[in-house]
């Protein structure tokens, strides 16, 4: 569904990823781990066309992503999910609801069927974003990707700096698009707070692709996960 075949990228001369490749299927959640500064967030940049690519290539359900303009990339069906949320603060819930409808042309019943999955959205829809909690943005940054009805979703750090009963909700919902088919590639520092849900795992070190594994074999041993990153 999604694949990265061997992308480099970087900031301005300085390249961070090198030839990194990774696959994540139809209804997978793939977590990607490493350790900070290892270029996971360049990873989710590079994949939406926010960063050039120096080589490689971003393939969606078989066609090629990557030469397209980013804003084009989220019609194609790639959604994204920032760390730090990036919500246009001074509009409503509602607003930011419309514009990741208009990405992809996605009608009311679109919307309807993300505010089932967010039911506390719906009565906040005419309240500005700034005033939402910090689990209630985390809700609407995601509310919004799926607008787009996503086929594959990154997610970039989705539990940070959230109490525990937001991370099981956001948890949950990503469990939901899994089995609705969407591929997901998620970052995550929080590794407890993925390895319940997550497929697979694939490392990053120095911008280079490490080890993919099974996710069964990091919850049976977790000196697998502080051999790689240390924590």
């Amino acid at each position: 569904m999604l694949r990265l075949e061997a992308i480099s990228a970087g900031y301005g001369k300085a390249q961070v990823l090198r030839d990194f490749s990774l696959d994540v299927a139809q209804g997978e959640i793939v977590c990607l781990l490493g350790r900070n500064g290892a270029g996971k967030t360049t990873v989710m940049k590079a994949a939406m066309g926010l960063l050039p690519l120096m080589g490689g290539r971003v393939l969606l359900d078989g066609a090629e992503i990557s030469r397209r303009p980013a804003h084009e990339v989220p019609r194609a069906g790639l959604g994204y999910i920032p760390q730090g949320r990036r919500l246009f603060t001074g509009l409503s819930v509602a607003q930011n609801l419309e514009i990741g409808l208009r990405a992809r042309r996605s009608g009311r019943d679109t919307l309807e069927e993300v505010l089932e999955l967010f039911p506390r959205l719906r009565e906040r829809m005419d309240q500005p974003a700034q005033t939402l909690s910090g689990g209630e943005q985390q809700m609407l940054a995601t509310a919004r990707a799926l607008c787009l009805r996503p086929k594959a979703l990154l997610l970039d750090e989705p539990t940070e700096g959230l109490q525990p009963s937001m991370i099981d909700a956001i948890r949950q919902v990503i469990v939901t698009l899994r089995e609705a088919g969407v591929a997901i590639l998620l970052v995550e520092q929080r590794v407890d707070a993925v390895l319940s849900v997550a497929d697979r795992v694939a490392f990053l070190e120095n911008g280079r692709g490490g080890a993919v594994m099974e996710a069964s074999q990091l919850r049976a041993d977790r000196s697998i996960v502080d051999r790689y990153i240390g924590v």
